[in-house]
């Protein structure tokens, strides 16, 4: 489907699709619109792949998926590659390099997978199975916020290391210098060779700058509390729509205002 379609959706999860109790529900009936018009709903999140084929069921989605912040691409339409396209650095490999960048800074950066399940509901929100599909993580290094004081330090061995970290709103994530969000939609793009496809992007954090300026159309979902203003500075040079309303509901009211554009008003 992703080959002949004209327009895709390339949507972030938690805190744009969903709010952070994980509610799917504002947003399944757009869902179930975009499937009839065969637009493909590709989900853009730094879940793991085990999260999301969670989510996929419950939301009957067949699109290919782009998970761990763009690391890897899985999907059982890409069948020339064997269902899989891996972009990021083994787990184990970013683990070595994140300790590396500890002892340079001298600040222990803590990785998701460290922390103890209950600092993790605390974090997350996750208990139980939802927290062992959490931590099955293959492409990505997911880690605690450091104080904002170090981030100059961090980001100076990001170099040095061939890594990048983009800052979410609950935890950072370390990933190779060849894998983000916006490298895998232009993975997925030569893959489907349809170069002329318009992206329909939603993010709600900085780490899905690379996914919105890949993006024909910019849109920013609010949380409850309001936007992330990191993410609308590094913005600030781009078109983009900034949602009326919070996570599932401004997600759905923005995707139909411009189907109803794209599509009905043809």
């Amino acid at each position: 489907m992703i080959e002949n379609s004209g327009i895709w959706v390339v949507s972030d999860v938690d805190g744009t699709l969903m709010d952070h109790s994980y509610d799917l529900t504002p947003a399944k009936e757009t869902i179930n619109l975009l499937q009839e018009l065969s637009i493909p709903i590709i989900l853009c999140t730094s879940k793991t792949a085990a999260e999301v084929k969670v989510i996929r069921k419950e939301l009957n989605l067949t699109d290919p998926y782009i998970v761990e912040n763009g690391g890897a691409i899985y999907g059982e339409s890409l069948t020339k590659v064997n269902g899989e396209i891996i972009l990021g650095e083994k787990y184990e490999i970013l683990e070595k390099i994140l300790s590396n960048i500890s002892n340079e800074i001298n600040y222990e950066l803590q990785p998701l997978n460290n922390i103890s399940n209950l600092e993790a509901t605390k974090l997350t929100g996750l208990k139980g199975h939802s927290l062992e599909l959490m931590r099955d993580r293959h492409w990505s290094m997911p880690f605690l916020n450091p104080p904002e004081t170090k981030e100059q330090e961090i980001n100076a061995c990001c170099k040095k290391f061939n890594v990048e970290i983009f800052r979410g709103n609950r935890m950072s994530h370390m990933l190779s210098i060849n894998s983000n969000k916006g490298k895998a939609i232009d993975a997925l793009k030569s893959y489907s060779n349809n170069p002329n496809i318009k992206i329909i992007g939603l993010g709600d954090s900085p780490n899905d700058l690379p996914l919105l300026l890949k993006s024909d159309y910019k849109i920013v979902i609010p949380s409850p509390s309001g936007p992330n203003l990191n993410l609308l500075d590094k913005l600030s040079d781009c078109k983009f729509t900034l949602a009326s309303e919070p996570n599932g509901y401004g997600w759905k009211s923005e995707i139909n205002k411009l189907v109803n554009k794209l599509v009905f008003s043809k």
